[in-house]
């Protein structure tokens, strides 16, 4: 199996939690679709490509912004995820919001197409990072903003390690909880510079700390983080009953941590990086 197909097969895989948590994710992650709305200067009336959308979002948030004389495009390379977004838009009432299978390596729209065009925490996953990013430059119209946004180092991400920490005790070698490749871009100036590379004008940076809060008891927060990641289902799959209850008890105690009278929050980290496609640079 391909790299790449085994990738899509895991988020696959991930469809269904993603679609039933997905109010709660959208709420956990708004500042980072804040932030993306930002620098991709999206605003009313624009039309907007949202690349690794997932069950819709940040394509759906998005889509209340620009408004009825916007347009909002979606695209997931794992149809399922694609099926889960088109759910949401039809039970949501969206009619400016379209969703697509395909990648970023892939852009099924003209050149000269978006205003902006962003990612939220996809191109960790993207195979070829400046490939993704040239397409982007693709499609955007002359002067239109890419943003993209991937997480910082996982040690100042406690949304990850609080449950890494604890499972690394039960496993050999384990992975990240989402795997290696979450934190792919962590350290600054890489993304910032394959964009440069790929040709975006004035391509930067900026480092956007946050709390990923969520009303919810750390049980449910267990339940969350371990549907949610394919490692983490993938490594309780493999345990004992013994040691599932033993590792789901450790886990809740070091969670415990992160309680507060309103649910539970954790300190984040997460780099937005961005840039222009030239003036007059049209791409047939």
């Amino acid at each position: 199996m391909q790299p790449e197909q085994a990738v899509i097969n895991g988020w696959s895989g991930s469809a269904p939690y993603w679609e039933k948590h997905r109010e709660m994710i959208r709420e956990m992650f708004a500042p980072v679709t804040q932030a993306l709305v930002e620098d991709g200067l999206i605003g009313s009336g624009h039309a907007v490509l949202d690349i690794a959308t997932g069950p819709g979002e940040p394509a759906l948030s998005v889509a209340s912004l620009v408004g009825p004389e916007g347009k909002v495009f979606g695209i997931d390379p794992a149809p399922e995820m694609v099926a889960a977004a088109r759910r949401a838009t039809e039970r949501l009432g969206f009619r400016n919001a379209e969703f697509d299978v395909a990648s970023a390596a892939h852009v099924p729209y003209p050149a000269d197409t978006f205003d902006a065009v962003i990612s939220r925490f996809g191109a960790m996953f993207f195979p070829s990072p400046a490939g993704a990013v040239r397409e982007m430059l693709r499609v955007l119209k002359p002067g239109g903003k890419l943003a993209l946004a991937v997480w910082g180092f996982a040690e100042r991400n406690p949304f990850f390690y609080a449950l890494q920490r604890v499972v690394d005790r039960y496993v050999d070698s384990p992975p990240a909880p989402d795997a290696p490749d979450a934190f792919r871009f962590a350290s600054p100036g890489e993304l910032r510079d394959i964009l440069g590379e790929a040709g975006a004008m004035d391509a930067s940076e900026r480092l956007l700390q946050f709390t990923i809060s969520a009303p919810i008891s750390v049980e449910d927060f267990w339940t969350l983080r371990t549907e949610m990641s394919e490692k983490l289902r993938e490594t309780v799959a493999k345990l004992s009953g013994e040691q599932l209850s033993q590792l789901k008890r450790e886990s809740l105690e070091a969670l415990r941590e992160c309680a507060t009278d309103s649910g539970v929050s954790f300190p984040a980290e997460v780099l937005i990086v961005s840039g222009t496609k030239p003036p007059g640079r049209s791409q047939k």
